[in-house]
């Protein structure tokens, strides 16, 4: 199957520092990739670059068969691409709808929120007048995620998602995703790219993984071969 998302070769550097080392990955749609590795590996830079937060210092990067290596932020985003950063950010002054009306700022016009978000997450509906600073962490990480898909990503990229989150709360965002990989907000599949430090989490969900370390890929392919190539071990290490 021909990739939504393929990322060949890509190179990073802080200052002085080699981050990312040929690093490539493909994400299909209906299919959950994870992205694993310990603290300072790279994994949040890998997604920057993605993003367009970060430049490509080498390699290529393609969406839907275009080549976006030079394309800034919002044209990602644009193209159909969400991301849930880590630590959540949201404005913790403004309401939950209007957290949600900041994820559509990339569409012409005053479109509305989206009911299948809220159907989606029922807890936001229910707080939908209330400010964002005053939701839990869960419920904050809830709202993160209806934000990035308020506008309808092919392609959903998540940093992080279960850092500091209560177990009943990562139960259903795992859940959640695995509704938006076979059918999406609207019945079509989507690409989900998870990056995780949570093993048990990311192996429960992953049909891919990758696994970095040092810049590196240090392991990849599909998921049911996590136990057989030690991953867990070598997220230890």
């Amino acid at each position: 199957m021909t990739p939504l998302l393929e990322a060949s070769g890509l190179h990073q550097f802080y200052g002085g520092s080699h981050i990312l080392r040929e690093v490539s990955l493909r994400c299909e749609v209906g299919r959950i990739t994870t992205l694993l590795g310990r603290n300072g590996v790279g994994k949040t830079t890998l997604l920057k670059v993605l993003m367009g937060l970060l430049p490509v210092r080498a390699g290529t990067l393609r969406y839907a068969g275009e080549d976006i290596t030079k394309l800034p932020t919002h044209q990602r985003v644009r193209r159909g691409i969400g991301y849930v950063p880590q630590g959540r950010e949201i404005f913790s002054r403004l309401t939950v709808e209007e957290n949600l009306r900041m994820g559509l700022a990339s569409r012409p016009g005053r479109t509305p929120v989206p009911e299948a978000l809220y159907e989606l997450f029922p807890v936001l509906a229910q707080m939908r007048g209330r400010r964002g600073g005053d939701l839990s962490g869960g419920q904050q990480q809830q709202l993160a995620i209806a934000r990035a898909l308020a506008p309808g990503p092919r392609l959903l990229v998540l940093d992080e998602p279960t850092e500091g989150i209560q177990p009943n709360i990562i139960q259903d965002i795992g859940r959640v995703l695995r509704r938006l990989a076979g059918e999406g907000l609207d019945g079509q599949p989507m690409a989900v790219l998870l990056c995780e430090q949570y093993y048990d989490f990311a192996a429960a969900l992953a049909d891919d993984y990758l696994l970095l370390e040092r810049g590196q890929v240090l392991s990849c392919g599909p998921a049911h071969l996590l136990a057989e190539r030690g991953v867990r071990e070598m997220m230890a290490l």
